[in-house]
């Protein structure tokens, strides 16, 4: 484990750059429960909207200089603006001190990524990003019987995430702000959690591909995964789907998981069964809010200076097998 060695700040005051929806909320009521945690100063490129929702959350600080924004009385960061803007946000605030959660998938491509957490490194600042679905309590317990072999030798995992999102103005559809549609927006969740059941990843192959929607980026993506240790992994993403049943299913050779209602819902309790051979089947169903379980997280690690859960290097190994998977398919 990584520690810097810096005098200890008694507690977080954050600046958010970016005010899009995620972090009016999701993010900033999570943050609210938290006593270490308090939002200081908010950045947007319009000054108008930086001001409005400094007013609804209770901030002081409102800007559209990113500049004056860094310098205000903030000593950490979470980047939530567009994709294209990552890299940049994040070298400047590493350059100025301050410890980062950036919004996923980390940048544009890999190359931006290890700049940016060698930035990082060298500026002595601490890098997270912000994967939510690691830490639930239920995913965190079937991580448990994973590792510890219960299932018995791992054969597959399958995760699913797919939704109904049609083209718009979302910059999500403009492939210089995103990078990419249903893959880099919904595949890069589900490639960190392939990695944290199953460990590195040697290899992977797929589709990326527009099925229903036509537009500058995919609406659909899946990949088949090798693991470096055992077994493979599964996933398919996109957005063209009313009806999903998304779901995460764990096979071993002694026993199955799965894990339902979790991905692409919200405010329902997540349910977690296990199968083992021999034994009769059992289910756990636990309510849980993703972004404040990975605040708490953050919060001890940036306060204590010791290496996040989810660390920038995971962010551009992420990126490294999204470009993988596209070069693949000819994207």
């Amino acid at each position: 484990m990584i520690k810097i060695k810096r005098p200890r700040a008694k507690k977080l005051k954050w600046g958010i750059a970016g005010c899009g929806y995620y972090a009016e909320h999701t993010f900033i009521p999570a943050l609210a429960f938290l006593r270490r945690s308090t939002l200081v100063s908010l950045y947007s490129h319009s000054l108008k909207r930086s001001k409005e929702l400094a007013e609804k959350s209770g901030a002081v600080g409102a800007f559209d200089n990113y500049d004056e924004f860094l310098n205000s009385d903030i000593n950490c960061v979470y980047v939530a603006s567009v994709n294209a803007d990552h890299y940049e946000q994040v070298i400047n605030a590493a350059k100025a001190g301050k410890h980062i959660l950036c919004e996923k998938p980390l940048a544009l491509n890999s190359q931006q990524a290890e700049e940016m957490v060698k930035a990082c490194e060298e500026n002595h600042v601490l890098l997270a990003v912000n994967y939510v679905h690691r830490f639930h309590p239920l995913v965190i317990k079937a991580k448990h019987i994973i590792k510890n072999q219960i299932l018995g030798k791992l054969v597959t995992i399958n995760l699913s995430f797919n939704v109904d999102f049609p083209p718009g103005s979302n910059f999500r559809f403009n492939k210089s702000l995103s990078g990419g549609g249903a893959l880099r927006d919904l595949g890069t969740h589900m490639i960190d959690l392939l990695r944290y059941f199953g460990g590195e990843i040697e290899d992977v192959n797929g589709y990326v591909d527009n099925l229903v929607y036509k537009s500058e980026v995919d609406d659909f993506a899946a990949g088949l995964v090798k693991f470096k240790d055992s077994g493979y992994g599964y996933f398919n993403v996109s957005f063209n789907n009313k009806k999903a049943f998304n779901r995460i299913e764990v096979l071993g050779h002694k026993g199955a998981i799965s894990i339902e209602r979790f991905i692409g819902v919200k405010q329902q309790p997540v349910k977690l069964t296990i199968q083992l051979e021999g034994e009769a089947k059992m289910s756990f169903r636990k309510r849980g809010n993703k972004q404040l379980y990975l605040l708490r997280s953050v919060q001890k690690s940036f306060l204590n200076h010791e290496t996040p859960a989810v660390t920038g290097e995971d962010g551009l190994i992420n990126m490294q097998l999204m470009e993988m998977l596209e070069s693949k398919c000819g994207k």
